[in-house]
C-alpha cells in the first residue's frame, strides 16, 4: 500500500482512468512500494495542486537500456508514484 504521503496523488490518477502497469519494490531493499501508471505526469502542475512535504520529491530516469520513468518518490517511506518519461500523447497526461 502506498503511503500517506502519496496516497491522494495515487487516487486521482486512478480516478482519471489511467492503467496500473506496475506495482511493487521494483530497484533495490530501498524501494518499499513504486506504482507506475501509463501516463506522463506533469510534475509541475501536480506540485502545485498537491502540495508535497519537503520529503516527497521529483525524480527522472532516462534510462538508455534499462526504461524510463519519472513522478514522485516519498523519501521517507521509499514509496513512489511513476509515469512515462515523457509526453507520448496528449490524451496521456495527468495533471
Amino acid at each position: 500500500m502506498i503511503c500517506e504521503h502519496l496516497q491522494q496523488l495515487e487516487q486521482e490518477i486512478i480516478q482519471a482512468g489511467f492503467e496500473e502497469t506496475c506495482r511493487g519494490q521494483v530497484w533495490s531493499d530501498d524501494c518499499r512500494e513504486w506504482v507506475y501508471f501509463d501516463c506522463y505526469l506533469d510534475r509541475e502542475s501536480i506540485k502545485k495542486r498537491f502540495n508535497f512535504q519537503s520529503h516527497v520529491v521529483e525524480h527522472q530516469h532516462r534510462g538508455t537500456h534499462d526504461g524510463e520513468e519519472s513522478g514522485f518518490i516519498c523519501k521517507n517511506c521509499q514509496n513512489a508514484i511513476m509515469g512515462h518519461y515523457s509526453a507520448k500523447s496528449p490524451s496521456k497526461i495527468f495533471k
